[in-house]
């Protein structure tokens, strides 16, 4: 695993966000977002003030993974938080994605969070396994909901984990 730091992002980081996250989308196998969503488009889905980001760097100071937390509901359900997760596809495999998880994780604990849903994970993502070895648990899947470029139409999980006491 490279040496990473996971801090707080600034409008000054979306910059070196950007270039993975456009790639990331644009391939259109992990995430349901436009694979042509704009660069102003993915700023304000990534950098909503409504979401804390937190920025991954490596021993270098480049950033290789980002990660947000958010509610995933409103009102009364407001403790049920929701997050996302990118790493460079260049620096995958090195352990990134996890040391961001685990903070996040603590983060939405330290938050008053008592649980954690993924809206739409899909099933071929190699990130399940990650998912599923910190505790979160499918709770059902949309079949046929996800036009994979490789694997046609996949399904689409919904997943929980519970946090705090």
């Amino acid at each position: 695993m490279l040496s990473t730091e996971i801090r707080r992002a600034t409008a000054d980081d979306w910059p070196r966000i950007w270039p993975f996250w456009h790639r990331v989308v644009a391939a259109a196998e992990t995430y349901a977002w436009a694979p042509d969503t704009s660069e102003e488009a993915a700023r304000d889905l990534w950098m909503s003030p409504a979401k804390q980001v937190y920025v991954a760097e490596d021993s270098a100071g480049a950033v290789v993974g980002s990660a947000f937390l958010t509610p995933n509901y409103g009102g009364p359900a407001a403790r049920v938080a929701n997050a996302g997760f990118m790493v460079d596809p260049d620096c995958g495999g090195r352990g990134i994605g996890r040391a961001l998880a685990e903070h996040v994780l603590s983060e939405a604990e330290a938050h008053g969070y008592r649980g954690m849903v993924f809206n739409a994970v899909v099933e071929t993502n190699p990130a399940v396994k990650l998912w599923t070895s910190l505790g979160f648990t499918i709770l059902g899947t949309v079949p046929d909901a996800f036009d994979h470029p490789r694997h046609g139409r996949v399904g689409l999980h919904i997943m929980h984990k519970a946090l705090g006491d």
